[in-house]
């Protein structure tokens, strides 16, 4: 509305100070209410240290993931994500499709630990065809310790972010946010059975999408699934 106007811009960080930094007491219970993430705290996506590698396997990092997963022109590409309960002492895992944005839940009612998380992404991924297991993107979360079993269970190549870097998973953090509906923050999350879990993934599936033209994630896994059908 100025563009000759310095002065009467304002740019992210004035927006951000204004919502976090200068409410107090009820107010600020009332802004974080409203908010989609119900963050009443600010988060910095960087600490400015180095995180170490925690993995006795190597990692495939994101930067070596080929171009065509970036332009999402190629289905059966995953981005992965654990949202986590009280205390992080309980956790759902989260998976997504960035071509079709589908979603699939994982249920981890003993733990989610390395273990525990690589047998439910591999009990619940090896129902899916085989041209959709293309690769996973994942943070350097230690639950992703297992990755190579992953890989040699699935056949699909697991890609690891940037440290402090969750824009690279962007579609999995959009949909974690939009599951917070489901499953508030300080909620026991091991006590949701994976029937619940697939009942809420299939709700959030069935919702029509704007970026992809209105049409909903199960209306898009499901023409994939026919192309390959057709193709064989």
């Amino acid at each position: 509305e100025y563009p000759d106007n310095d002065h009467m811009r304002a740019c992210h960080e004035t927006i951000y100070q204004a919502v976090y930094v200068q409410p107090r007491g009820e107010l600020r219970r009332q802004v974080g209410n409203a908010l989609r993430k119900g963050r009443a705290v600010r988060h910095s996506r960087s600490d400015g240290r180095s995180r170490r590698p925690r993995f006795r396997e190597p990692m495939v990092m994101i930067s070596e993931r080929p171009a065509q997963i970036e332009d999402r022109a190629v289905p059966g590409h995953w981005e992965g994500d654990l949202i986590c309960g009280t205390s992080n002492k309980s956790a759902i895992g989260t998976l997504v499709e960035r071509t079709t944005r589908y979603t699939v839940l994982l249920a981890l009612p003993d733990g989610h630990d390395a273990e525990h998380v690589q047998r439910a992404i591999i009990t619940k991924m090896g129902q899916l065809p085989a041209p959709l297991l293309n690769s996973l993107t994942w943070d350097q979360g230690a639950e992703l310790a297992l990755h190579r079993d992953i890989t040699a269970s699935l056949d699909m190549q697991v890609y690891f972010c940037d440290p402090h870097s969750p824009w690279q998973r962007g579609t999995n953090e959009n949909t974690n946010g939009l599951l917070r509906q489901y499953f508030p923050k300080g909620t026991d999350l091991s006590a949701y059975s994976q029937d619940y879990l697939d009942a809420v993934a299939d709700e959030l599936n069935d919702r029509p999408r704007k970026t992809l033209d209105w049409a909903k994630p199960s209306e898009r896994i499901i023409e994939l699934l026919n192309a390959m059908q057709y193709a064989q």
